[in-house]
């Protein structure tokens, strides 16, 4: 259903290199740029993929309040590595890696942050009881 998904940056390159450092974690390059607007990154050229992008407009680029990428990933222990590695690129925590609610033991399991420009991600899994 979804295509792609693009957040804004004011710094194409910082941005591009947080993202491939982060992105990379879980096997995912980038397949498709175009120098000073945008650089996409996806499993393959066929899959959604993410991407980051200079405002066209020309207008600094900002985050939406409520909006937030959400990276599917496979079990807790790669949420947790991935979210690790955010904050390690210098992204900021939004929400700490566990189980939504938080006295669950199965289900939603998602660790939130922001990368460098702001805008809000959440790597999350599903567990099975």
């Amino acid at each position: 259903m979804i295509g792609y998904v693009l957040v804004g940056t004011a710094d194409l390159n910082r941005s591009g290199e947080f993202y491939d450092a982060l992105l990379g974690t879980i096997g995912v390059t980038r397949f498709m740029e175009e120098a000073d607007y945008f650089i996409a990154w996806a499993k393959s050229p066929g899959e959604c993929s993410f991407g980051v992008t200079l405002p066209f407009d020309k207008k600094p680029a900002s985050v939406g309040n409520g909006t937030m990428v959400a990276i599917a990933l496979e079990t807790p222990e790669q949420v947790n590595a991935f979210y690790n590695k955010a904050l390690e690129l210098g992204g900021t925590c939004e929400g700490k890696p566990g189980f939504r609610p938080e006295n669950a033991t199965s289900g939603f399991y998602a660790g939130y942050f922001r990368d460098l420009d702001g805008n809000k991600l959440n790597a999350f899994c599903m567990v099975e009881a």
